[in-house]
């Protein structure tokens, strides 16, 4: 059993919650939205990821006899809870924005509408897949901005915070716009196309680098990409150099270098220099080593001649803003809007749509949040995804979803496009929502 996949992977709370409505027969239809409370500081924008995983995750959605077993060992549920998961099934409605759509605080991204018990239980699993992968891919984004046209590989699963989340993050990197992967596993499972070069390692474990160089260009005749900084960068370049004559009459064409350490900008113009000089100007330069978006955007603005980079560290773990401050409340239960009051967490009660606005030259204006009843003008951002349990539309293709966020991203205004904060875009609550917030308060 894949236990990611398990309904266990969930907080306690979640299911002696559920055992108490079941006591007390409160299974009427609820409404919860999932939306983000606050941006991450120097984010501007957010870019939603992770709804496939959340589709799959609610498609599959029972408990095996394992698990009942020990839930029944442990003493703390009932036969009431136990015989309710025994037939669990997701039979709910799911309406959200697609994958690859920018978004700002206070807008539901996704909403479930299900009876109380099933759309309380799943609340863990979903924040799980949709903060992970909506904080991973607004951060790869924010490279994608910098980078222009210079394609971004993920470099980053040996630093991720597991397995899944490095698989994730792969994904959601290649979302945002990134070229690819060197997370192979992603390439099998999510169709990404995978690159890597080699390890100092493998520099080391030869006696001399040229030899080194050598054996791996006739092992990869087709990816000769040379990690050149082991020992000194600007002589192994010369040594490439030296080499690729002996290799071109082989048919093996030297593709390009890697540098990963010290001074990037300064190493990747004495080694431009160096290639071009001895006859490689085909070879590029990809350039690795604990990268982000601030030294990615002082590398381009300096004109520094590398062509290709990997990011790793900082992207997979989000470093910088490592969460989001995203929340899944109740908004209605039994026909009732709901609304939380809490100081500095209040909600929005009842189902809501966004509506986005654009300007004159076609560039997000502003969001209006508002009551589904409430038909705002403008493109409405959710969307249904599943009915009754069961999915409406095929899975899209990342290809599908790159090319969404490509033109999100497109659609910036130039001050939501900086990697400081820009000017707080503009997301209005509109007065019908604000007229029945105010109804939800009169009545508590």
């Amino acid at each position: 059993m894949n236990p990611c996949s398990s309904i266990l992977l969930t907080d306690l709370y979640q299911l002696t919650m559920v055992q108490a409505y079941l006591e007390q027969g409160m299974e009427d239809e609820a409404v919860f939205e999932l939306f983000v409370r606050k941006l991450p500081v120097h984010r501007n924008f957010l870019l939603a990821a992770g709804l496939e995983q959340v589709v799959e995750f609610l498609s599959g959605l029972q408990v095996t006899t394992k698990e009942l077993a020990w839930l029944e060992s442990t003493g703390r549920f009932n036969s009431t809870l136990l015989r309710y998961l025994e037939g669990l099934r997701f039979t709910g409605d799911v309406h959200a924005m697609p994958e690859g759509t920018i978004f700002f605080p206070h807008e539901p991204i996704l909403r479930i509408v299900a009876p109380l018990p099933l759309a309380q239980l799943v609340e863990t699993r979903i924040m799980n897949l949709l903060n992970f992968q909506t904080m991973i891919a607004s951060k790869a984004a924010r490279s994608i901005l910098v980078a222009g046209r210079k394609p971004l590989i993920d470099f980053g699963l040996r630093r991720a915070h597991g397995a899944e989340a490095g698989l994730f993050a792969a994904r959601a990197s290649y979302l945002a716009g990134f070229a690819g992967t060197a997370t192979v596993l992603a390439g099998m499972a999510y169709d990404i196309p995978i690159y890597g070069t080699m390890a100092h390692s493998f520099v080391q474990a030869h006696t001399d680098e040229t030899t080194a160089f050598e054996h791996f260009a006739l092992a990869q005749p087709e990816n000769t990409v040379l990690l050149i900084d082991t020992y000194d960068t600007e002589a192994a370049a010369h040594k490439v150099v030296a080499l690729a004559p002996g290799l071109k009459q082989q048919g093996i064409m030297v593709k390009g270098v890697r540098l990963d350490s010290g001074d990037l900008a300064d190493h990747a113009r004495k080694v431009r220099c160096i290639l071009d000089e001895g006859g490689l100007p085909q070879a590029q330069i990809l350039a690795s080593g604990n990268l982000d978006e601030y030294q990615l955007q002082r590398l381009i603005a300096g004109g520094a001649p590398i062509d290709s980079f990997a990011i790793g560290t900082a992207m997979t773990t989000s470093a910088d803003a490592p969460s989001l401050d995203c929340a899944y409340k109740l908004q209605e239960y039994a026909g009732r809007p709901c609304r939380k009051r809490s100081e500095g967490k209040a909600t929005w009660p009842g189902r809501k749509q966004v509506y986005r606005q654009y300007a004159l030259d076609g560039r997000c204006d502003y969001d209006l949040v508002t009551t589904v009843q409430d038909p705002g003008a403008g493109d409405p951002l959710l969307h249904p995804v599943m009915t009754h349990g069961r999915r409406l539309v095929p899975a899209q293709t990342l290809t599908e979803l790159r090319q969404r966020a490509a033109t999100q991203l497109s659609l910036l205004p130039d001050s939501l496009r900086n990697l400081e904060d820009g000017h707080p875009y503009d997301v209005r609550i509109s007065q019908p929502l604000q007229d029945l917030a105010r109804t939800v308060d009169q009545c508590v």
